[in-house]
């Protein structure tokens, strides 16, 4: 059963259905995720947005926005290569891909790719990337 916070992040508007989920559970969205969102939306016009926020799995001061998992589906991918779609998802989020997000895990599907897989994929667990996690001096 979704959660009131997640029911009311999800939303469908014209066969367009878009989904924030936060690993850390805290239910908020914040400066850099919507910019991500309204960046995607205006460059794609994707069917399908799903953002994952995945920074409190790192190594990262709580609340951070700096690891990120995307699943774009737009008609906008059709015709092209993975590096291709990659390459137009990076373009729109230069900004934030030179400043605050460190990762940012793609799947970028046409439409019918998707409705073979609906899915967002899931990481794996982060095996730390700080010295202090790992007692290196």
């Amino acid at each position: 059963m979704l959660s009131g916070q997640l029911v009311g992040r999800l939303f469908s508007m014209a066969g367009r259905v878009c989904l924030s989920r936060s690993s850390a559970g805290l239910g908020t969205i914040g400066p850099v995720e919507a910019a991500i969102r309204t960046k995607l939306e205006q460059a794609l016009n994707p069917e399908v947005l799903e953002l994952r926020n995945e920074s409190g799995g790192h190594a990262v001061p709580p609340g951070s926005e700096t690891h990120f998992r995307v699943a774009v589906v737009s008609s906008r991918f059709e015709g092209l290569s993975p590096l291709q779609r990659h390459r137009l998802v990076h373009a729109a989020l230069s900004e934030e891909m030179a400043g605050p997000v460190h990762a940012l895990a793609i799947q970028a599907r046409t439409p019918a790719q998707w409705q073979e897989n609906p899915q967002l994929d899931m990481s794996p667990p982060c095996l730390g990337g700080s010295k202090k996690t790992r007692g290196t001096p």
